[in-house]
């Protein structure tokens, strides 16, 4: 048992404060509920063993779990539950560990007279911008389930999109390993082995083969050189990617290779149109629902076109207009819309944009990794093949003396 600090309300609306031991945070609000009192936080009162709970127990809830919860929470709401009994049957049996903490806290807040949005919004970690959005319009429009199923197909496409990505990215990474790997065994065993040999000829070296051996020394005497380097190198593009300057020199490298290009455009115009058409579904205005939509996209170029649009909008013109002059997003997308617009279908169109660009983005990701694959076996075998070569090129000038002996 641990014990747990707390905050109720007596039935006179006094605040009353103290601790109780409990197994769980459940075992605790039923104790105050069994003492007539009505909980308002419940906490541990240690903050290191919260922390070290959080980091390594308490994992962030995926995708796939933030869908499933949104399909659950649908299934109960239409079978007639309150929202409050609703949250309280799936804090108790969602697996994950925070996502179950967040909805009793979010359970507790609406118990006290807090929407469902203001209480969703205090676990943001969890429940982005475009998720409180959806939640806001439901509660507005008394529409609630759909906004979560709504949300639902979101997510599934979403880690549907990622799963694709990530799969698609697995194989050429192992080769890159490999490659790295192979080249470090025969940069670090194999060619100090023939380079005391070559030492104890005494011989002319070619120019390749003294390049290798220099680097081969290198590495050797300062791995530990190597190794910093290395690290420094992933730390530094880590670093740089979450600052701003860091992110458009490296969203503008990436908008400039030739086939990682053309994904790019086809996954962002996919995640533009399907975010934009299901904020406009639940029934959020166009304005606020590319603000939204903006800080969904993961590209800043793609971000700072929806957050120009978002101005031109409240100005009058036209969705499609403004990202045609963006001169980001491809001609298709504009010109569907354009077409949604004048027939008054914004919404439906935008969901055919982003039915076609996630199939094109399919295909894009199969074209990106049929040519990564060989693209890295080639280098792999250029560079091992450059330094067996710098091995027998001296090799081969022994024997050819040995034999005109």
């Amino acid at each position: 048992m641990q014990e747990f600090s707390y905050i109720a309300l007596t039935t006179a609306g006094a605040e009353q404060k103290g601790t109780l031991a409990a197994e769980t945070r459940e075992a605790v609000t039923a104790e105050l509920k069994a003492r007539g009192l009505v909980p308002v936080k419940i906490t541990a009162p240690s903050l290191l063993s919260k922390e070290i709970e959080l980091s390594f127990v308490k994992k962030r809830p995926k995708a796939r779990d933030m869908s499933v919860f949104c399909r659950q929470f649908v299934s109960i709401l239409n079978a007639g539950v309150p929202v409050v009994s609703a949250l309280e049957m799936l804090a108790a049996q969602t697996e994950n560990k925070m996502l179950s903490g967040a909805l009793t806290d979010i359970r507790l807040s609406v118990e006290m007279g807090e929407s469902l949005t203001l209480a969703m919004g205090e676990h943001i970690k969890i429940f982005n911008g475009m998720f409180i959005s959806l939640v806001s319009a439901g509660e507005s429009s008394g529409s609630l389930p759909n906004s979560f199923e709504r949300m639902a197909e979101q997510l599934e496409k979403d880690a549907r999109m990622k799963a694709m990505i990530r799969k698609a990215t697995i194989y050429p990474v192992v080769l890159l390993l490999v490659t790295i790997a192979v080249v470090a065994v025969m940069l670090g065993v194999v060619v100090p082995t023939f380079t005391e040999i070559f030492n104890e000829l005494g011989s002319e070296l070619p120019a390749l083969t003294r390049a290798i051996v220099s680097m081969s020394d290198f590495m050797t005497t300062f791995w530990y050189l190597v190794v910093i380097g290395a690290f420094g190198l992933v730390a530094g593009i880590r670093w740089a990617a979450n600052t701003v300057k860091g992110k458009y020199i490296l969203n503008s490298v990436s908008l400039k290779l030739p086939v990682v290009k053309g994904f790019i455009i086809k996954t962002s115009s996919a995640k533009m149109a399907r975010t934009l058409a299901t904020l406009l579904g639940s029934g959020i205005p166009l304005i606020e629902a590319i603000e939204t939509t903006a800080k969904t996209m993961s590209n800043v170029f793609f971000r700072d076109a929806l957050d120009n649009a978002k101005s031109d909008v409240a100005m009058g013109t036209p969705l499609s207009e403004t990202l045609r002059s963006s001169n980001v997003f491809p001609p298709l997308v504009y010109q569907m819309l354009s077409i949604g617009e004048e027939s008054g279908n914004t919404e439906g169109m935008l969901e055919r944009i982003a039915d076609y660009y996630e199939e094109e983005s399919e295909m894009a990701t199969q074209q990106l990794m049929a040519m990564l694959e060989p693209a890295i076996i080639i280098l792999m075998a250029v560079v091992v093949g450059t330094i067996i070569m710098a091995i027998m090129m001296p090799m081969a000038g022994i024997y050819s003396a040995l034999e005109n002996l």
